[in-house]
């Protein structure tokens, strides 16, 4: 019981009546949602190709493969649609998108122009403590290609541009540039052997100039990286030596 002063039997001041005029509470730990987990699931094996482009979405086999109901499949799939990876066809069911060569084009467009102004802001910002962070980043890329370590290839690349960013240390470049990186290593996993050692000679070259405080140098140097990377994904499979 409370008495006058709002204290209860044991002389602790009552939840209504701390001065602050709100109790402290611990935050409430509440899972993550059945489908949010699904759709991050599924997400992930559309980008790693596990899913590839086209391919019909079996919800009783995804369910299955992951140990859900057939729901939280369906509602992913809806989430999924909402933000272009997935194709609901009425009476044919749900399909990874197949991006048209125009989505891949402006894509990789918004690419370019976010990497290069990225390299521009790291040539003028870098200390040799991130110049050394970047040989680094292009010694773990470099040692994926001759393993012809094709997940390790995708993931080095993806650190050492992100490495890059965070050089440039501007806040707004970096978000607008993880909206576009999913997508980016959705479409540079198909070409990342294709472009194997290249890519990262190129890299060496870029590293070369922002450690010179090369800005336009620098710039130029990712914005022809970013362009190459768009031409081979419009290519043909190769079956010769990477280049």
């Amino acid at each position: 019981m409370q008495n006058m002063n709002g204290m209860n039997a044991d002389g602790e001041q009552s939840f209504k009546q701390r001065p602050s005029g709100r109790a402290v509470r611990r935050p409430v730990a509440r899972p993550v949602p059945l489908r949010h987990a699904v759709f991050d699931a599924l997400l992930e094996m559309i980008i790693s190709r596990e899913l590839q482009p086209g391919e019909h979405l079996g919800e009783g086999e995804l369910a299955e493969h992951l140990g859900v109901s057939r729901q939280p499949v369906r509602e992913a799939f809806q989430q999924l649609q909402a933000e272009g990876w997935v194709d609901l066809r009425p009476g044919q069911g749900a399909f990874v998108h197949s991006p048209s060569e125009k989505e891949v084009d402006d894509l990789l467009a918004v690419r370019t122009m976010l990497e290069s102004q990225s390299a521009r802001l790291a040539a003028g910002a870098r200390t040799d403590g991130d110049i050394g962070r970047l040989w680094q980043a292009w010694d773990a890329g470099t040692r994926a290609v001759e393993a012809g370590d094709l997940e390790r290839m995708v993931a080095a690349n993806a650190d050492f541009h992100a490495c890059v960013m965070s050089i440039g240390d501007n806040r707004v470049l970096a978000e607008l540039a993880q909206l576009v990186d999913r997508r980016v290593r959705w479409h540079y996993r198909p070409v990342a052997q294709a472009r194997g050692q290249h890519s990262w000679d190129e890299h060496a070259e870029l590293i070369r100039a922002i450690a010179a405080g090369d800005a336009e140098r620098a710039g130029r140097i990712m914005s022809d990286h970013t362009e190459r990377t768009r031409r081979v994904t419009h290519e043909p499979p190769a079956t010769g030596p990477p280049r």
